[in-house]
């Protein structure tokens, strides 16, 4: 289990409940055949499977070609030590197992079946582990005890012909193994002149400092230091995989090993090491302290310590976040792709180093934006790449494929690298960490959010995951006693949450109707009505927002879309130079990310206002770190057919284009033929969409909008984010009647973004 310490207050019912809710798990068998009809059914069980197996039957490899083993993975586990919990039995491990599948399956597009092996023999588990090669195409083996797992994979990496992996040894083996890289790059010494203490001689230690005498660092000046002491010849209790890293020299403490001591690696205990510990280590130090949760010494302390220490953790709110994310699913995407028949040194060494080098290049916008636009450069406090960096899978992927290739492993040579670059992209869909990069974005600053409908357990369930997580900071508007009520009631911990009932607080309500009159008084809005609209939480919750004591408003999960957006139009208004609003649908599949507008504002729109429409879309897919290719659409592909529909759809592009220089955008065009590339380069070669197809569809009205992201909501098993409200003066988002927490979440995500962008 890898070490990824985040800062996240879990609740015990959450977590069972997200294991439990639904269909129990996390993961589930998606066909990737059509089996619509009886020939679907015959060719893909009987008779029509007999083909292929009398294919592999003759030729073992065509499995590869036939089957799914080339991109299925075992994670396998007998769960004897399970990260932080022990040796809590094969049963016990399975969600952990689950999760590592998913985590396969988001960052490299791998395919998992995790096996959980009710066995602690090593030689019985090496027979049950073997047996299985027929079915995948590698096998990451995962929370395993030391010592038995380094018989258990050594074996097996010897007698199976695909990689194996211990995920739990090399993966932080080959994290740490970059950073050291660079950090001693960034001090000035080199890795076979320095002394190193390795706190810890579990299966992570022994393999971490492997790799360092792979990468140069020379055994004579490693110390290792376990709970029995110092690793020393002359101790009688060290088995043979400790005895090869007993030292001999005069060191009998972890505080004597110190003494000018250059890197310090914890893999151990929580705050084991003391500032004197680092007080006496060589100039420049470096200090990897992975303890997980809590490190051997907590970051604030050890860099109170020693100003000149370069320091990485296994935490996320700290520099250098240790994280086998980093590696594990890269690592074995580049295996697959070419058959390799093991993970060998050479494939482990170069993932070290397109790790290392990847982070002394410049970081995308994408991913500053993620860490709150702090403009990430090589350097003490970035060593390693972030986990959510787009480009680790075409960094590091190639290079293990390379180094398989080149060193006698691989069975598949990949001749076109620019293809399999682009195809790596393809397998992960890079677009569906959309939302993690805003979630992750908007907790580097939270904002304050109002939300309308406060009693609404699922808006009290959303405010505390925002609260826990740090993406927002919730503002409840509603009935005091039932909001209380619900609270209580659910278990809720909203304490650091301020609670606002706009019928309690006559004060305020005062002054905003005031304010609120002074606008609206030559729109037919009287002192009294404004008195009375003011108590309606959607008036007030606008105009915290417009008064700057809040950042965003959130609401419509109980109300019809135009009760709700009526108030933020009246109170907020639009931005300067936006003549009207527009809705937008973030749709996200299986592979790509998709944005519609206008999904929920202008019935019938004209050419002029479907130009401003175009204009706010473009905008927002930008605020996205997407570049947006827009499709105007239409019943007919380019003069095919006549109507109206069709030439208002050729004068928006037109007018479009002059309006927008350099924005992509042709039309009209059919949803079909805007999204299929093929049928683009084989019909309409000459269209700007011809390369690679629309990611942002433009529809002629609300029906069609409208009627286009509910279908695909329903029924086409894509994720609906939204709607999105474009053009506000300030951050406004309306949410679809009955939303799900997550749906919740999601908005406000975007909302926080919303307002911090406001504010730069």
């Amino acid at each position: 289990m890898s070490p990824t310490s985040q800062i996240i207050k879990i609740k015990k019912e959450d977590a069972l409940n997200y294991h439990s809710q639904g269909q129990p798990g996390k993961i589930e068998v998606v066909p990737t055949k059509m089996l619509s009809t009886q020939l679907d059914l015959a060719l893909a069980y009987s008779p029509g499977v007999a083909e292929p197996c009398k294919e592999i039957a003759a030729n073992p490899e065509d499995a590869y070609k036939y089957t799914a083993k080339g991109n299925l993975v075992g994670v396998i586990s007998n769960g004897t030590a399970v990260l932080g919990l022990g040796n809590i039995g094969p049963d016990a491990a399975k969600p952990v197992m689950e999760g590592k599948g998913v985590l396969f399956k988001k960052f490299a597009g791998i395919d998992v079946f995790d096996i959980e092996i009710n066995c602690e023999d090593p030689t019985e588990f090496i027979r049950i582990v073997k047996s299985l090669e027929p079915t995948f195409g590698a096998i990451n083996l995962e929370d395993i005890k030391a010592p038995e797992c380094f018989v258990i994979e050594q074996t097996l990496r010897r007698e199976m012909n695909i990689p194996v992996m211990h995920d739990d040894q090399h993966g932080t083996a080959i994290i740490t193994s970059a950073a050291l890289l660079n950090a001693l790059e960034l001090v000035g010494k080199q890795i076979g002149e320095i002394n190193i203490v390795v706190n810890g001689a579990g299966a992570a230690a022994i393999a971490c400092t492997k790799l360092y005498l792979a990468l140069g660092a020379r055994k004579e000046n490693i110390v290792m230091n376990d709970l029995g002491g110092i690793l020393h010849v002359d101790r009688p209790d060290l088995d043979d995989t400790r005895q090869e890293f007993a030292t001999d020299r005069p060191v009998h403490s972890l505080l004597e090993a110190m003494e000018g001591a250059d890197v310090f690696l914890g893999l151990s205990a929580a705050n084991c090491l003391l500032p004197e510990h680092i007080r006496r280590m060589a100039p420049r130090p470096i200090v990897f302290a992975l303890a997980n949760p809590d490190p051997e010494i907590s970051y604030e302390l050890a860099t109170t310590a020693r100003a000149d220490l370069i320091m990485a953790t296994g935490r996320s709110d700290n520099p250098n976040q240790v994280n086998n994310v980093l590696g594990f699913p890269y690592i074995f995407r580049g295996a697959l792709d070419v058959r390799a028949t093991e993970i060998n040194e050479a494939m482990k060494l170069a993932a070290v180093h397109a790790i290392a080098n990847l982070a002394k290049e410049i970081v995308p916008e994408s991913v500053n934006k993620a860490y709150d636009n702090h403009i990430l450069s090589f350097g003490k406090d970035y060593l390693i790449p972030k986990p959510l960096d787009p480009r680790l899978i075409t960094a590091i992927s190639p290079a293990v494929a390379r180094a398989a290739i080149a060193s006698g492993v691989a069975r598949k040579v990949i001749e076109d690298w620019d293809a399999y670059h682009q195809q790596l992209q393809q397998r992960v869909g890079l677009d569906q960490k959309l939302m993690t990069r805003i979630i992750n974005r908007a907790k580097q600053r939270p904002q304050r959010i109002v939300f309308a409908e406060a009693d609404n357990v699922a808006i009290l369930k959303a405010a505390q995951i925002l609260q826990d997580e740090g993406i927002a900071v919730p503002v409840l508007l509603g009935r005091r006693g039932r909001i209380d009520a619900l609270i209580e009631e659910n278990h809720f911990d909203l304490r650091g949450c301020r609670i606002l009932d706009p019928r309690e607080d006559e004060g305020r309500c005062r002054e905003y109707s005031r304010l609120f009159y002074e606008t609206r008084q030559r729109k037919g809005v009287t002192l009294d009505e404004g008195q009375r609209l003011m108590g309606e939480r959607n008036y007030f919750g606008a105009m915290m927002v417009a008064q700057g004591e809040a950042d965003a408003l959130i609401s419509g999960l109980t109300k019809e879309y135009a009760r709700t957006i009526r108030p933020a139009l009246q109170v907020i208004g639009v931005k300067e130079g936006v003549n009207r609003v527009a809705g937008m649908y973030i749709i996200i599949n299986k592979d790509s990310t998709y944005f519609l507008a206008d999904t929920t504002v202008n019935i019938t729109p004209t050419v002029d206002e479907l130009v401003d429409i175009v204009g706010l879309t473009a905008e927002r897919v930008r605020f996205f770190d997407i570049e947006p290719r827009i499709a105007m659409l239409s019943y007919s592909n380019f003069g095919s057919s006549k109507g109206e529909s069709p030439e208002k759809a050729t004068e928006v592009v037109r007018k479009a284009k002059r309006k927008y220089p350099g924005l992509i955008i042709d039309g009209e065009i059919q949803a079909n033929i805007a999204l299929n590339t093929r049928l683009l380069r084989e019909n309409y070669p000459f269209s700007e969409l011809a390369t690679s197809g629309a990611n942002t569809l433009i529809f002629p009205d609300l029906n069609s909008g409208n009627i286009a992201y509910k279908l695909l909501q329903e029924i086409g098993g894509a994720e609906a984010i939204g709607p999105v409200l474009m053009g506000m003066r300030k951050p406004v988002h309306v949410l679809q009647l009955g939303s799900s927490v997550r749906e919740i979440v999601n908005m406000v995500a975007i909302a926080v973004v919303d307002a911090q962008l406001q504010k730069d």
